[in-house]
């Protein structure tokens, strides 16, 4: 057949022509394939010329609806190609691929979702969840691994996996935001079926698993990556509802083999391979049996004022046992479990009813719900919301029940009970928790932090549902803080005290205050920190003090925020703490000469309390001075000066280092020699290139200096030493006297009114 004169080739006549007897054909068959293909070729050709010259063109293709013309896509080569290599061992390549794949989901043609979206095409979703499975396995062997090797190495190999996984999530978001229904159901069914009931949830147990295949952290990563990224209503709601429920029985089909996916570009036997994945989705789908919990013992004494979160059994719910991490888990999984509460909270895809059946609907939720209720004539509020004795009847139990179906439609066996708890016990189960966390000392500031964030969310601006036994807990857990704050005015890092709390106390005010939580739940997989709460030693640097010390006051700022909190006042935007005093006259920074800031080099000072010494700051090459050590208000130095020849007992500073934190100490063998430790005068923990990932000070970045004064004998050595003990107690003394207000509670909240009163006028 003659497709038409060749001197046309490029004719709008000839477009129309190929068109219509394009139409004209009602089945592809051998006699006709060449023509199709070649006429197909051709509009397409004309069709790109139009563009460029003429628009006639393609308004007479979409005018004729030539698309709609094509039986449905039996044949998509690029996309089947491009789907082998979904997996291979290069990064790029698989880029490429998912480029590709969702620039087909986004054709919005129903032929080709049509295509993609059924038998055999189907199973690439299956296979792309089954090689997200591998990679959450392979974080968790590295996970595993850092407790026993951590380091910098360790730390990185899981930073990167964690860019890989997150990335994998990232692009079953960006499938599902395609808008193809069926492609977004196969995707969270997949995610279901062998991430969260086989692997995730059976993980988030206190007690011994048999064979488990993932870490408790990992599992928590894990679920607040899906819930975060992954944005599908169903798949939220449903995994709510399944933290609710309780695991009995997990079985997995030992025989079942693990196939999963086609790696690299080898696609042999590949229907035998897909009849395993499905038969093993099969196996894991069934073997899941759950109950909802009754209010059990425990959990009505938890709603009269007690704790107690025992999750030691298998009988427990995944959220029970996120509660127990809470209570009694270290600081990894104290903060994998604030993580997915705060989450779940901030998961825009899940139901209130469903949050409130959790336990942490926000109370302004709470307070909208109540006026909506009372608005539409229902029964009050206060009845639905805080009645205990029975389930209620329009709030989370119908939602609950929804998804319990759903959760039968995956093959999870689950069983409601007539009577359950009301939302007022959950919310008190999640409120005892953090009360418990905040009483412990063995967590770290950071994470304390963020289960201030949660109460903070949970409970706005009252003390309504403090019980006394709270308010009691967290008085004495704030008093026993305030102990260890007393100890660090009297340690290495005093005169630093003052701006140290000015400065956390914004950062936590603002870190609680927040819209959202401060960190990425990556940062639950690093290396536990170390406590606030360590003893000192005697052979540890400044550095690890002044790290305790910011965990010391991070720890006191929160427990001074929430008692406020908790009590209903307003949070005030400075700590009340008291300006520093004039320097006393007989003071030996008065007698030498010394003014504020303090000491400069190369300025003069008198030297009438000074001490006559030798020091040697490089190898044979000893230097004479004069020591001096003095304070002002809660900043002191050591002083060594140079005698002026032409002034009697005057000199020169030449040297001059912190006074706190110097450690002094007569030889034992030399009774005229004197060991100082010399620490830095600047707080060096702001400086990101001296800090590890984890926030530690790299080890070989800085060092104390060591100070050895020689004196003429050993009367003048002990003077110098009670000089250094002397102004180190006026030090510390005017330190502890400026914290006063900030470590007594009645007289903080009384300086803070005092500061609104006089904020307030001042704006008047």
């Amino acid at each position: 057949m003659v497709l038409y004169p060749q001197a046309d080739i490029f004719s709008f006549t000839r477009d129309r022509y190929l068109i219509d007897q394009l139409m004209k054909v009602q089945i592809v068959n051998e006699v006709n394939k060449d023509f199709v293909i070649e006429a197909l070729r051709s509009i397409a050709e004309l069709i790109t010329y139009g563009d460029q010259h003429d628009a006639a063109y393609f308004e007479f293709f979409m005018e004729k609806q030539v698309m709609g013309e094509f039986d449905e896509v039996v044949s998509f080569p690029l996309y089947v190609e491009a789907i082998r290599f979904a997996f291979h061992e290069e990064s790029m390549i698989r880029t490429a691929v998912r480029a590709l794949t969702l620039n087909v989901y986004h054709v919005g043609d129903d032929a080709v979702n049509r295509f993609v979206s059924r038998a055999p095409h189907a199973d690439y979703f299956l296979n792309l969840v089954n090689f997200f499975q591998d990679q959450c396995t392979n974080l968790n062997m590295l996970v595993s691994n850092s407790s026993k090797n951590m380091g910098l190495e360790s730390t990185s190999s899981i930073f990167s996996a964690v860019d890989e996984i997150e990335d994998n999530l990232y692009y079953f978001s960006d499938v599902v935001s395609a808008g193809i229904p069926d492609v977004g159901r196969l995707i969270m069914d997949n995610i279901l079926k062998l991430l969260i009931f086989p692997l995730i949830l059976p993980s988030l147990r206190t007690g011994a698993i048999n064979e488990p295949r993932l870490g408790a952290v990992t599992a928590l990563y894990l679920l607040c990556c899906i819930l975060r990224i992954v944005k599908i209503k169903d798949l939220a709601n449903t995994v709510a509802a399944a933290l609710l429920c309780r695991t009995e029985t997990f079985t997995q089909n030992s025989e079942a083999k693990r196939n999963g996916y086609m790696s690299g570009h080898d696609s042999a036997d590949a229907a035998s391979r897909n009849a395993e994945i499905n038969h093993r989705s099969e196996s894991n789908a069934g073997s899941l049996q759950v109950t909802i919990p009754a209010p059990s013992s425990s959990q009505s004494q938890l709603a009269n004022g007690g704790f107690g979160h025992d999750c030691g059994s298998t009988q427990c719910a995944p959220r029970e046992a996120l509660l127990s991490f809470v209570t009694t888990g270290d600081d990894m999984l104290v903060s994998g479990s604030l993580s997915v509460l705060a989450t779940l909270l901030q998961t825009k895809e899940l139901d209130e009813s469903m949050v409130d059946a959790l336990g942490i609907l926000p109370q302004r939720k709470q307070h909208k719900k109540k006026l909506l209720q009372a608005l539409v004539g229902e029964e009050s509020g206060e009845e639905q919301l805080f009645s205990e004795s029975s389930v209620v009847k329009d709030g989370f139990s119908s939602e609950l029940d929804v998804y319990l179906q759903k959760l039968k439609d995956y093959g999870v066996s689950c069983a409601s009970p007539e009577v359950g708890p009301s939302p007022r016990v959950y919310r008190f189960q999640v409120l005892d928790a953090l009360v418990s966390l905040f009483c412990r000392s063995n967590i770290s500031a950071e994470t304390l932090w963020d289960g201030g964030w949660l109460l903070r969310q949970l409970l706005p601006h009252s003390e309504a549902e403090f019980k006394s036994h709270h308010l009691r807990l967290l008085k004495d857990s704030f008093h026993d803080c305030s102990q260890r704050v007393l100890e660090e005015t009297r340690g290495t890092w005093p005169d630093l005290l003052p701006k140290v709390f000015c400065d956390e106390w914004r950062n936590c005010k603002r870190a609680i205050e927040a819209s959202s939580p401060r960190k990425d739940p990556k940062y639950m997989l690093r290396s536990p920190h170390e406590s606030a709460c360590e003893e000192p030693t005697t052979s540890e640097s400044s550095f690890t003090t002044g790290e305790r010390m910011c965990e010391t006051v991070k720890v006191f700022v929160l427990l001074h925020h929430l008692h406020i909190f908790s009590l209903g006042k307003v949070l005030p935007d400075q700590p009340p703490i008291l300006s520093p005093l004039d320097i006393p006259e007989k003071s030996r920074a008065k007698t030498a000469g010394v003014n504020p800031p303090g000491p400069k080099i190369n300025t003069e000072i008198n030297l009438v309390d000074a001490v006559p010494c030798r020091i040697a700051f490089e190898r044979g090459k000893e230097r004479h001075f004069y020591f001096l050590a003095v304070s002002m208000g809660s900043s002191g130095w050591l002083i060594l000066a140079e005698e002026l020849p032409m002034k009697t007992r005057r000199g020169i500073v030449r040297v001059a280092a912190p006074l706190a934190g110097c450690n002094p100490r007569i030889d034992d063998k030399h009774s005229r020699w004197l060991h100082l430790r010399v620490r830095p005068s600047s707080f060096p923990f702001t400086d990101t290139a001296k800090y590890t990932v984890h926030g530690k000070v790299k080890s070989k970045a800085l060092v104390d200096g060591r100070w050895t004064l020689a004196f003429q004998n050993e009367e003048s050595c002990k003077y110098a030493l009670c000089m250094i003990l002397e102004e180190v107690k006026f030090q510390s003394q005017e330190v502890e006297r400026s914290l006063k207000p900030l470590l007594e509670l009645d007289r903080s909240l009384d300086y803070s009114r005092l500061q609104r009163i006089e904020s307030v006028k001042i704006t008047s």
